[in-house]
């Protein structure tokens, strides 16, 4: 059996067409005493929702998701460096191309029969920030084989755009120490004192100070903003998650009602045969019995015959023997 294409077909498949088919393959596979591939097949696990749609998405948009996964490799890029102005750029289009795309994923679920909540559309969200921010998961994604959806904001939390500016060194202010004019004039007596530059207002300083502490309180409300939002997808994914596990128990309950039920209704059609095989039974004994009663006659019938027989037998014979006159 051709592993890799079993995979392909049924990571093409709607999630709740999926573990079907795999047991079918695997049965398919055991039957045929290929033990590797059945194993193979069984370990595949089931797409989430969320996960399938963003699969679905790679499939059918290779163009859009090419242009997604070179966004991403430029957003890991420019966070392995702290390129403040790639994290800009890159940031910018992450957010409108996980939007429209993610938008563009809900639209080709339901096209497939498989309309998407509000939830689900924000795991997809989810799922492709993932697709930026890891590697592995941009791979599996890129081949449809997604199943989970990503932990929130993955490999995007510690570093923004501001605080890579603000971690740029600034350029240092002259030491009071450097030599200059002032420095020579000390150092020659003779010489005028050079004119002193107009010093700049004192607001600049503070204005300058000013910009840096409001950066860095954008940056921060920026990160808190994004802990907030990590919360609270991780709250609708968890969320989501329990729904789902619901979803399955009430199938696996609904499976087995309907086992009992076709159980129950087996045992009913048994003990119907039953109950006709003990009237037969009893109907049997009965002739059995009625068949005994009339051997019994007969034998009487033979032995009282044959007692008659006798007796005549015995009376011709005595007249046999008396003298004619």
């Amino acid at each position: 059996m051709d592993v890799e294409r079993v995979a392909e077909e049924l990571y093409g498949l709607k999630p709740a067409e999926f573990v079907p088919a795999r047991d079918r393959y695997v049965a398919e596979a055991r039957k045929a005493k290929d033990t590797a591939a059945a194993k193979a097949v069984a370990a595949l696990r089931r797409p989430a929702l969320a996960a399938w749609a963003a699969n679905l998405l790679a499939r059918q948009k290779r163009q859009e998701a090419e242009q997604f996964l070179a966004v991403g490799e430029t957003l890991r890029e420019a966070h392995r460096t702290l390129d403040g102005e790639q994290l800009r750029s890159a940031s910018r289009r992450r957010n409108q191309l996980v939007t429209a795309l993610a938008r563009t994923a809900a639209g080709l679920a339901k096209e497939a029969g498989q309309p998407v909540s509000d939830t689900v559309l924000h795991e997809i969200e989810q799922t492709l920030h993932g697709v930026l921010a890891d590697q592995d998961v941009a791979e599996d994604w890129s081949r449809g084989r997604l199943v989970k959806v990503p932990e929130a904001a993955v490999g995007f939390g510690a570093v923004t755009p501001e605080a890579a500016v603000l971690a740029r060194p600034s350029t240092a202010e002259p030491s009071p120490q450097e030599s200059g004019p002032e420095e020579k004039r000390k150092s020659d007596p003779g010489q005028k004192p050079a004119k002193k530059p107009a010093r700049k207002p004192a607001k600049e300083p503070g204005k300058k100070s000013g910009v840096k502490s409001g950066r860095a309180e954008d940056a921060r409300r920026r990160r808190e903003l994004e802990r907030a939002r990590t919360t609270a997808g991780d709250a609708e994914a968890e969320a989501d998650r329990q729904q789902r596990e619901l979803a399955e128990a009430r199938d696996t309950r609904r499976a087995a009602a309907e086992k009992a039920e076709a159980t129950s209704g087996r045992v009913r059609g048994l003990e119907h045969e039953l109950r006709e095989a003990r009237q037969a039974e009893q109907e049997a004994r009965a002739a059995a019995t009625k068949a005994a009663e009339a051997v019994t006659s007969a034998e009487r019938a033979v032995r009282k015959g044959r007692r008659t027989a006798e007796q005549a037998a015995r009376v011709l014979r005595d007249m046999e023997r008396q003298p004619e006159p």
